[in-house]
């Protein structure tokens, strides 16, 4: 778990945008800082606080809604490493959270802000583990939660998510996915996943939740690298506010992406396009890119790494002769670290692979790729 000392529970003071800096009251704005969007931009919110103790990150919440959530094994894997050209790799087994996956770090902080607004109902669009972990604690906290997705969602996921009374919307596309998503918040539901179009991210409440994952790889010593898979950078916009509060130096973040999105940003392109790809890594799919994930790249001086699908199944081949059965999308993050190992660049340095979610959920698509194209269908 992570140290008592290295947490800080506070209600936030205000909000402030990661792009301009505007500054808000404490609120749930779903399509991030009104500014940036007034000049055609998407950009997400954090919490800000009065006063934190030097080398602690601070949450809004800690110990009401929790399934026992955070606390994961972070395994030496010296065969990998060495595989890779590395010093030294640390595998972080993230899919040791209560429902399979890292979503319940979020999921914990975003429920706790649905109850305390009273909100009659959590929605979410997802492809499988953010679905499943909302649900999950959703019925945790005695609310009722509703799930879009699309056919393309596994079979064990749809399970999951029933066997919990949420509600399951089956949907045509992503797109369809965000407006229904929309819909109901515009009527009272509380949104607990981005559903707008450029994508902001996910409610900033429930992002504050993966600070302490970044707190957790700390504590076994400040690593060179840290590698996640990446979708719309919740979890890299996390990681990069809880290593900001703990202030004892700052890993390059680095995002492994199925197809460019990120990298193409990285070369020029516009945050605010369609990066449309094809992948059976269905867990960070879909066609947008967010400024809150360029952000975490930048001020980590980090970048992207494309990882296509054979490269993931390959890297999931060398997880599962290590003993560890990774989800497709979570094995990107291990066959980052060998493309960019390839390149001589790793030599006598310390990654860190944060494997998201368990190959035993069964989140990878069965035969054909799913293709993302500008308008999210599949």
């Amino acid at each position: 778990m992570v140290e008592q000392r290295a947490v800080q529970t506070q209600y936030p003071s205000g909000m402030s945008c990661l792009r301009c800096d505007f500054a808000l009251p404490v609120g749930d704005v779903d399509d991030g800082c009104p500014r940036c969007a007034a000049e055609g931009h998407a950009a997400n919110l954090r919490l800000v606080y009065r006063s934190a103790a030097p080398g602690r990150i601070v949450l809004p919440y800690a110990g009401g809604i929790t399934l026992g959530e955070g606390g994961t094994p972070q395994i030496e894997a010296p065969d990998l490493a060495a595989a890779a050209g590395l010093g030294r790799l640390s595998l972080k087994l993230e899919w040791c959270n209560p429902t399979g996956s890292h979503k319940d770090r979020m999921s914990a902080q975003l429920l706790e802000r649905a109850r305390e607004r009273g909100a009659p109902l959590v929605v979410g669009a997802s492809s499988g583990n953010a679905g499943i972990s909302l649900a999950a604690y959703a019925a945790r906290a005695g609310l009722g939660a509703e799930i879009a997705t699309t056919p393309a969602m596994p079979e064990g996921a749809r399970r999951a998510i029933l066997a919990t009374g949420a509600r399951l919307v089956e949907v045509a596309d992503s797109a369809a996915r965000w407006h229904h998503v929309g819909r109901l918040a515009a009527e009272g539901a509380f949104a607990a996943t981005n559903y707008r179009r450029p994508a902001v991210g996910t409610n900033p409440f429930g992002i504050a939740g993966y600070k302490t994952l970044a707190a957790e790889i700390a504590a076994q010593g400040l690593p060179d690298l840290v590698v996640v898979p990446c979708a719309r950078g919740d979890l890299l916009s996390g990681l990069l506010l809880g290593f900001q509060e703990l202030g004892r130096g700052m890993p390059r973040l680095v995002a492994a992406e199925p197809f460019p999105r990120l990298a193409r940003v990285l070369a020029g392109a516009d945050y605010r396009e369609s990066f449309p790809g094809r992948t059976a890594q269905l867990s960070i799919g879909g066609d947008t890119v967010t400024f809150q994930a360029l952000h975490a790249l930048r001020e980590s001086r980090g970048t992207a790494i494309v990882v296509d699908d054979e490269a993931a199944r390959a890297a999931q081949i060398r997880l599962g002769r290590a003993g560890l059965h990774a989800e497709l999308a979570a094995a990107s993050s291990v066959a980052a670290l060998f493309m960019l190992g390839a390149e001589g660049a790793l030599a006598g340095r310390h990654a860190v692979a944060v494997l998201t979610g368990s190959g035993a959920g069964a989140m990878d698509a069965p035969a054909a790729t799913i293709p993302f194209d500008q308008r999210g269908t599949r």
